[in-house]
C-alpha cells in the first residue's frame, strides 16, 4: 500500500508491505530492503515524524505510549480519548481564557486612557481565581491518572511469619512469593500484578518489619519502610492468633494517615487480637477478617480494596497523566499564585501580566509547545522500534 502526504501517519510518503508471516520470509524482505538503501527505524521514530510534520502533538504522542503499555481497560480508553484530543480540551478552554485575559492587559498598558485599571483589577480577580480552581481540579485527578496507568502501588506489610507471602499468593491465585513457616524467608520487595474488576494494583511483598541485627535483612526491612511511605494502599497484616505486640502497633501508628486496611489474618485460629484492639490505636481503621489458609475473607478483601478506589473505575477524561504533565500543571498554578498576590497588593498590571505569560507557557508545555530536546527524546526512546 501506498501512502502519499500528507495523508499518512507521520505526514510524509509511506509504503506499507504486506507479507505472509514467516518470519524467514519476513526477514528476506527485510534484507532485500536493507540491500537497496533502506535504513532501520529507530525507537519511536514514525511518531517523531508524525509530531514534526503536525500530525499528532507531544500530548498525543505521550497517549499513544501509554495505550501501547496499557494493561487494563481503563488505562486503554483514557489513552484512546487522549490520542483524540478530548481530555485536551478542558486545557485549551483555560489557555484561550489565560490569552484573553493577557490581551486585555495589554490593551490596558499601550492605551490606559481607554481601560479603568480599577475595574480591570476587579475582574481580573475572578477570572484568575475561577481559572486557579479549575487548574486544581485537573490536579486532583492526577494521581488517579498514574494509578490507572501504573496500578494502585498496594504494600503488604507487618512483622515476620503473620502471612505477607501467603496472602499475595492467594490473591493472585498462583505461587508467585516463598512461603515457609520460617521467619523473615522473604528479604526482598516481591512485585506482582493484579485487576480487580478493572482496578489495577501492584502489590508488593515486603520484608517482615522487627529489629534485627542481620545487616542482609536490615536492607529489606528498610525497603518495606520506603514502600510504606511510597504506596497508595497499605494492606497491615496482624497475626489474630497471637496477642498484639509493639511491631503491630507501630505499623498501625506508621500508617495512620495512609489509605490503609488492617487484616487480621490467621482467623480459622483461637482468637488473642481482636478488632477491638486494633481501632484503640485507630479509630477510623478499616478491618477485615481472612484466613489464608482457607480462603475466609479474601472476596471481602477484594471488594474494600476496590472500594477505597471506585473513583477511578469511572474512566473519567484524565488530562493529566504522568508526572512531566503534573510537574507544568503545578508550575502554571504557582504563576496564578503569584498572580493573585500582585492583585492583592495592588502592583501594576504588568506583574500580572508576567505570572499570566508563564501559567499560559507551563500549560503549553503539557502539550509539548515548548520542550527541550532531552525530554523529547527520553519519549520516543520508550517506544518500540519504529512505532
Amino acid at each position: 500500500n501506498v501512502f502519499v502526504n500528507p495523508k499518512s501517519f507521520t505526514g510524509e510518503d509511506l509504503v506499507e508491505i504486506n507479507c505472509h508471516g514467516n518470519p524467514i520470509i519476513t526477514k528476506q524482505i527485510i534484507n532485500l530492503l536493507l540491500k537497496n538503501g533502506a535504513t532501520y527505524a529507530q525507537p519511536g521514530e514514525f511518531s517523531m515524524q508524525a509530531m514534526l510534520n503536525n500530525k499528532m502533538n507531544y500530548y498525543q504522542i505521550e497517549a499513544m505510549n501509554n495505550l501501547i503499555h496499557s494493561n487494563n481497560e481503563v488505562a486503554t480508553n483514557i489513552a484512546i480519548n487522549s490520542m483524540h484530543g478530548d481530555d485536551f480540551k478542558k486545557l485549551n478552554e483555560l489557555k484561550t481564557i489565560i490569552f484573553k485575559i493577557m490581551g486585555s492587559i495589554e490593551v490596558n498598558i499601550d492605551y490606559p486612557e481607554y481601560d479603568d485599571e480599577d475595574i480591570l483589577i476587579k475582574d481580573l480577580a475572578g477570572e484568575i481565581k475561577k481559572i486557579h480552581q479549575n487548574l486544581d481540579q485537573l490536579l486532583a485527578t492526577s494521581n488517579n491518572g498514574k494509578m490507572i496507568r501504573e496500578g494502585v502501588k498496594t504494600a503488604i506489610v507487618g512483622k515476620p511469619n503473620v502471612g505477607k507471602s501467603s496472602l499475595l499468593n492467594i490473591l493472585l491465585e498462583e505461587n508467585k512469593a516463598i512461603v515457609t513457616d520460617i521467619a523473615g524467608t522473604t528479604r526482598d520487595v516481591v512485585e506482582a500484578y493484579l485487576n480487580i474488576d478493572g482496578i489495577p494494583f501492584v502489590l508488593l511483598d515486603t520484608a517482615g518489619i522487627h529489629e534485627t541485627q542481620d545487616i542482609v535483612e536490615q536492607i529489606g526491612i528498610d525497603r518495606s519502610k520506603k514502600c510504606i511511605q511510597e504506596a497508595d494502599l497499605i494492606l497491615v497484616i496482624i497475626d489474630s492468633s497471637e496477642e498484639i505486640t509493639k511491631e503491630d502497633i507501630n505499623l498501625i501508628n506508621l500508617t495512620i494517615d495512609k489509605n490503609v486496611i488492617c487484616v487480621l489474618n490467621k482467623t480459622d485460629l483461637e482468637f488473642k487480637t481482636y478488632e477491638e484492639n486494633i481501632l484503640e490505636y485507630n479509630k477510623s481503621s478499616k478491618i477485615v477478617n481472612i484466613s489464608t489458609k482457607t480462603s475466609k475473607g479474601i472476596d471481602k478483601l477484594k471488594i474494600e480494596m476496590k472500594n477505597i478506589f471506585k473513583s477511578i473505575e469511572i474512566a473519567p477524561n484524565i488530562a493529566i497523566s504522568n508526572q512531566r504533565q503534573k510537574e507544568s500543571l503545578i508550575k502554571s498554578i504557582q504563576s496564578l499564585d503569584q498572580a493573585i498576590l500582585a492583585l492583592e497588593r495592588e502592583l501594576s498590571v504588568d506583574y500580572i501580566a508576567m505570572d499570566l505569560h508563564e501559567a499560559y507557557g507551563y500549560l503549553g508545555m503539557i502539550a509539548g509547545e515548548v520542550l527541550k530536546e532531552e525530554i523529547i527524546d527520553n519519549l520516543f526512546e520508550r517506544f518500540c522500534l519504529g512505532k
